[in-house]
Parts: C-alpha cells; sequence; structure tokens
C-alpha cells in the first residue's frame, strides 16, 4: 500500500486537538475516495488502535471505553474504574479508584459506583503511540485487500480488459487496473505474442483470497470468452432476444458458434455478424484472425448437425438422439469440406452438437449400413401393420426422428 502512513496524522501529544482531528477527517476522506474503504471501517479501526494503545500503556484494556464522533473526529478514551472507600483499598488503580478522587472528578460519587474516568491519548508513550498507528495500517490494509477482492471476484467468469506487464517466464502479467492477473502458458492462445504495454481482453477464469490480495487467473483459450465477446458486441444477445446455445472451439483456429431467436423477427446469425459484418469482425480482431462460423440452432438433431458442418452441403443426417450418434451423407466433392483439414470441421461439429459423427461421401453410403433411407425404413415398418406401406418415405417423417435430408 502506498503512502498510508503519509495519509493518517500520529496520535501524540504536542498538537491542538482541532488540528489533529482536521488531518484525521482529511485523511479519512482520501482512504474512502481513493481506497473505497467505508469511513465506518475506518472508525472502528481508529476505535481499536486506541484500546491498543491503552494496553500497551497500562497493561490492560478490558475496562477502557473508546468513543469516536463520527461527523468531529472527536475521540474520547475512558476507564470504568470501582469506586473504594479509602486509597490503600485500591489494589489496582487501573480499575479501581479511591473515592476521595472519584469525588474530585464527579460529586455525585458513591462507593461502590462504576466512575468513567478519561485516559487523555497525550499519556501514551512513544511506541504505545507507534503500535496504535501500526493497528490503524494494517486493518486499513486488509480491507483494501477485501475490496479488491470483491471487486474482482464479482467479474469471475467475465470479460476484462487488461494491460500486458511482463513475461514472468512462460507466464503473462497482466494489470487489470487495482490487480495483477495472470495469463498462464496454459491459458494462452498458440502464436499469440504480446508487447508491454499492449491492451487485451481476458476471460477471468478464477479469483482467490489469498493473505497478500486477490490471485487472479485468466484464459485466452476458454470458450466462454467468445460468449462474452458476442454478448458485449451483440444487444440483441445482451437483452435476450438471441441466445447462444452451444460454442466449440479451438482457440486461434476456428469457434463455431450455434444460435437462436426468440424473435421470429429476429435473424440470429444475421444479428451477430452485423451489418457488412462488422459485429463478427471486431471479435475476430480480438482474437487475431480466429475465424469464426456462426449457424442456427435447432432441437431437430438432423437440421442442428447439418447446420454444424456448414460451410459443406448434406445430403441425408441419420441422428440416433439415444446414442448421440449420427451417420451424415454428403456429395464426393464435399467430402473433404464436410470433414475439415485434420478434421476440424467434423471434430467442431461434434462437440458443437453433442453427437459423435460419422461422416461418408454418397459413394461410400451406397455400401454402407446405417448411410441409406432403406435402411431405417425397414426397421420402423417391419411390424405387420405396416406390411403394404409406400417405399417412398416422407421427408418430414423422417426430420421428426432426427434425420434430416437436403432441402
Amino acid at each position: 500500500m502506498k503512502n498510508i502512513g503519509k495519509e493518517l496524522p500520529l496520535i501524540q501529544g504536542g498538537r491542538t486537538e482541532e488540528k489533529m482531528n482536521k488531518e484525521l477527517m482529511e485523511a479519512l476522506d482520501i482512504l474512502e475516495k481513493e481506497k473505497e474503504i467505508s469511513k465506518d471501517t475506518l472508525f472502528e479501526a481508529i476505535e481499536n488502535s486506541l484500546l491498543t494503545a491503552c494496553k500497551n500503556h497500562f497493561g490492560k484494556a478490558d475496562n477502557i471505553k473508546v468513543e469516536v464522533n463520527r461527523e468531529t473526529c472527536d475521540f474520547t478514551c475512558y476507564a470504568q474504574k470501582e469506586v473504594v472507600e479509602m486509597p490503600e483499598d485500591v489494589t489496582d488503580d487501573c480499575i479501581q479508584i479511591s473515592y476521595e478522587e472519584a469525588k474530585e472528578l464527579s460529586h455525585k460519587s458513591q462507593i461502590g459506583d462504576i466512575l468513567n474516568v478519561e485516559i487523555k491519548s497525550k499519556e501514551f508513550g512513544r511506541i504505545a503511540t507507534q503500535n496504535a498507528k501500526n493497528v490503524i495500517l494494517q486493518k486499513i490494509r486488509e480491507e483494501e485487500r477485501s475490496v479488491i477482492y470483491n471487486q474482482y471476484f464479482e467479474k469471475e467468469k467475465d470479460v476484462i480488459t487488461g494491460v500486458v506487464q511482463r513475461y514472468v517466464g512462460k507466464n503473462i502479467s497482466i494489470n487489470l487496473g487495482k490487480a495483477d492477473a495472470m495469463l498462464n502458458e496454459s491459458e494462452q492462445v498458440r502464436g499469440e505474442i504480446f508487447r508491454p504495454t499492449e491492451r487485451i481482453k481476458v476471460y477471468i477464469l478464477e479469483v482467490k483470497n489469498t493473505p497478500k490480495g486477490p490471485r487472479i487467473n485468466v484464459s485466452r483459450t476458454h470458450p466462454d470468452l467468445i460468449k462474452r465477446l458476442f454478448e458485449s458486441e451483440v444487444i440483441e444477445i445482451r437483452d435476450g432476444t438471441v441466445e447462444i446455445k452451444s460454442i466449440a472451439r479451438e482457440a486461434g483456429s476456428r469457434t463455431k458458434i450455434a444460435v437462436w431467436s426468440n424473435n421470429p423477427n429476429v435473424d440470429a446469425v444475421g444479428a451477430c455478424v452485423g451489418f457488412n459484418g462488422t459485429r463478427v469482425n471486431a471479435i475476430v480482431e480480438e482474437l487475431r484472425g480466429e475465424k469464426i462460423d456462426i449457424v442456427n440452432w435447432d432441437d431437430n438433431p438432423g437440421n442442428l448437425i447439418q447446420n454444424a458442418l456448414s460451410p459443406a452441403k448434406i445430403v441425408a443426417v441419420f441422428a440416433d438422439p439415444d446414442e448421440k450418434t449420427a451417420k451424415v451423407v454428403v456429395p464426393d466433392y464435399q467430402l473433404s469440406l464436410a470433414i475439415g483439414k485434420e478434421g476440424q470441421n467434423a471434430r467442431l461439429a461434434a462437440r458443437l452438437t453433442g453427437y459423435k459423427i460419422d461422416i461418408k461421401s454418397e459413394t461410400q453410403a451406397k455400401d454402407a449400413p446405417g448411410f441409406r433411407y432403406e435402411d431405417y425404413a425397414d426397421d420402423e415398418y417391419e411390424d405387420e401393420d405396416y406390411e403394404g406401406y409406400d417405399e417412398e418415405i416422407n421427408p418430414e417423417y423422417i426430420k421428426e426422428d432426427g434425420f434430416a435430408g437436403e432441402e
């Protein structure tokens, strides 16, 4: 903590109370404004510090009471002492006072009464005064750490802009304003290189409270980074008109997101893309060129898988909702596009939909069980009630069962 000692006047004799109270109030105003620590907390710290000073000075503080005026910063320390008859009856002058002395302080005093005897802070020695000051400083440090922790804990699982400070080994220290975060190597996108003072957006993974202050871990690879970036760019997502139903990401390379509109008059994909691609391009730029595919969500798994494999064209999809598997037929010339480079397109589609996807070309599907409409027609209508059914299957019926054909 910086300059806290300079902001707090020393509780010591040799100054007028008015001057000290004014300095104290100014210090409290600064701390409340800059550190966001409430004055009530600071006043409690002052009261505790005075109790500590009394304990150091008198050896005990069980009977000491401290009152601080929140408006003027006037404070009073007093010891509660029992009034005894004779001076020789006083066995502990910290908790007892003779009747004769008590009458000088209050003419209403009676033997056996508990009398409040004021303690002058100027009576405290240098060590007691310094200890009292340390109590205040320690409380301020604790409160400052608590305030900072709460601020960033509220932002956990959210995106925040930070400034790159330096590399710590292979990890990166990011300044978030009032605290530093660590971008570990495992949460960095391969190939991304940052320069000191560069501003980047990061996803707050976790905020832990430690004796040295909050420990904040951030990420550039988490799928929810994409979700939060779209929420910040697309007003329809923020207001709930459009929902992001699923995200599949291979950080630094490609992301697929499935979106759904709760308003039939709003195009979910169009809202995310923006006019001339302005919205999605802003996100792509922040992600250093990572490609983003935006597709429509569909409750029918066949249609959803067909959308997820975009931009490849699909001939048919046979999805099993129970087994979470799907067999997909594509035109021969679309097979490599459907699978993608090193299988990326199919892999992301599988993560997006939650289905294990098997893709074959039309030529391959002719001799592959489970990739033809008739395979499912025979199973569905083997009951004697359907002996005379037409072999031409109704496409609408197929879609309702989790299948999708090329439209």
